[in-house]
């Protein structure tokens, strides 16, 4: 295939101009209730790839996920590359440039693409594709089947993936690396650490949704009773905060600071490298070094949604706090239910799961899976990269594939900056241009291995 970096980024915003927001089977309003959009980038992939879709069998599942079969020269232990299509809802006068225009920025290998999705997650999706689709041109056939998940739905904590999931177990398949977004190569995320770092999520936290209840039987503000169920919900609300889950180290977290140790410069470095006797200390610490290190060695809960009366001058009937609590390995949504009724302390505010799935089985970072992500992250974005097994701090679609492998795996293959990592699901995401090509070579150097 005769391509150029200039024609593969022409793709790729092409893609991104395609609002494939997340369909929300529970809202009534949802513009995109048909798929439209969905549909839409079905065709537009179709006729983008061609050499792909010549070669490879499409499925479509659930309505609008996508899975692709690459028949290698043997069909047993297959590599799973996914992705997913949706992208979250935009503001758009939080923008700087329009989030569906995915323009270019800048100029060189340093400009950047500003689209929602460019980087979550149609960064990866599009880089996969446009892997492919050269290595298929250029007549290459992988030793091994390759499949090509992209579920629709990720976002909402749809059914794709789900669905998919169910497809391959049910023609018997085992992966023997599945790889979907997560981790990046970082600077600055570590204290202390001097080379850029490849953080390969080798687990994810589990996710919980837990809505905390106080009622009352409402009136008029003007006669407020004693202890109004917002005073009663306020009280509940300030427990979670102020008494946070206990800090610990888990396994991949320790083995994550034991490999950088080397490259830490000053006292850290020893620190680092005699975890096992600093980690009791190091974990106290961490939370006082930003969220991503706190997130990183407990388990986190804080409240995103406050409801209350209907009016300004009416007592609260019912109020209700929405607590988002995410698992670290080790705890269970039984035992984070079990702690946060004995925080709140209070028998007349009701405690409710809503939603909730434990945290998911670790994957080795060692082997002949791990070694190929290794192999490929060096060669195609730099000897000095250094790969590492990491927590997964958010829940992604790969959660459903440990059921079918037990070697899944959560890596981006693009160098982020902290400004790029604090716009996903934000306003003004984006991606350098130089960034997101090198993303390309990842994937396909792991095709080219697998």
């Amino acid at each position: 295939m005769v391509t150029t970096p200039d024609a593969a980024l022409d793709r790729f915003r092409e893609l991104l101009r395609i609002p494939t927001v997340s369909l929300d089977p529970d809202d009534p309003d949802d513009p995109d209730a048909d798929g439209t959009a969905f549909l839409h980038f079905h065709d537009t992939v179709a006729r983008l790839y061609p050499h792909l879709h010549a070669s490879l069998e499409r499925e479509v599942v659930a309505e609008y996920s996508l899975l692709y079969r690459w028949r290698g020269r043997d069909a047993a232990s297959p590599l799973v590359l996914m992705a997913h299509i949706d992208v979250v809802p935009v503001v758009p006068a939080e923008w700087t440039h329009d989030p569906f225009t995915a323009e270019v920025v800048g100029s060189g290998d340093a400009a950047e693409v500003h689209a929602r999705g460019a980087v979550d997650d149609k960064g990866s999706l599009v880089a996969v594709l446009e892997a492919v689709e050269s290595l298929v041109a250029e007549g290459f056939t992988p030793e091994r089947d390759v499949y090509l998940a992209f579920g629709h739905n990720e976002e909402v904590a749809g059914d794709g993936a789900q669905a998919i999931v169910e497809v391959l177990r049910g023609r018997g398949i085992r992966p023997s690396l599945v790889l979907d977004e997560g981790g990046a190569v970082v600077e600055g995320a570590l204290p202390g650490v001097t080379v850029p770092t490849a953080v390969i999520g080798v687990a994810e936290r589990g996710v919980m949704t837990v809505h905390l209840t106080a009622r009352e039987l409402g009136g008029h503000a003007s006669t407020p009773p004693r202890d109004p169920a917002t005073a009663r919900l306020a009280r509940a609300v300030l427990r979670l905060h102020r008494r946070p889950f206990p800090t610990r180290l888990v396994p991949p977290v320790r083995a994550m600071f034991e490999t950088v140790a080397p490259h830490t410069t000053g006292p850290l470095r020893r620190v680092f490298a005699s975890i096992g006797l600093t980690g009791r200390l190091l974990v106290k610490v961490f939370p006082r070094l930003g969220p991503e290190l706190n997130a990183l060695v407990r388990t986190t809960a804080v409240v995103t949604e406050l409801s209350g009366a209907t009016g300004a001058n009416v007592l609260a009937t019912s109020a209700r706090a929405s607590v988002n609590v995410r698992l670290l390995p080790g705890d269970t949504a039984a035992s984070a239910e079990a702690r946060i009724r004995r925080v709140v302390g209070d028998p007349l505010v009701e405690v409710e799961v809503v939603s909730a799935s434990d945290p998911s089985p670790v994957s080795p970072w060692s082997g002949p899976a791990w070694n190929r992500l290794v192999a490929a992250t060096r060669s195609a974005l730099g000897d000095d990269v250094l790969p590492t097994p990491y927590i997964q701090l958010g829940a992604s679609d790969s959660r459903w594939f440990t059921a079918i492998s037990d070697h899944v795996y959560r890596f981006t293959p693009f160098h982020l900056t902290r400004g790029e990592r604090e716009a996903l699901h934000s306003h003004d995401e984006r991606i350098r241009v130089g960034s997101w090509l090198r993303g390309i070579g990842f994937y396909r150097d792991l095709l080219r291995k697998s």
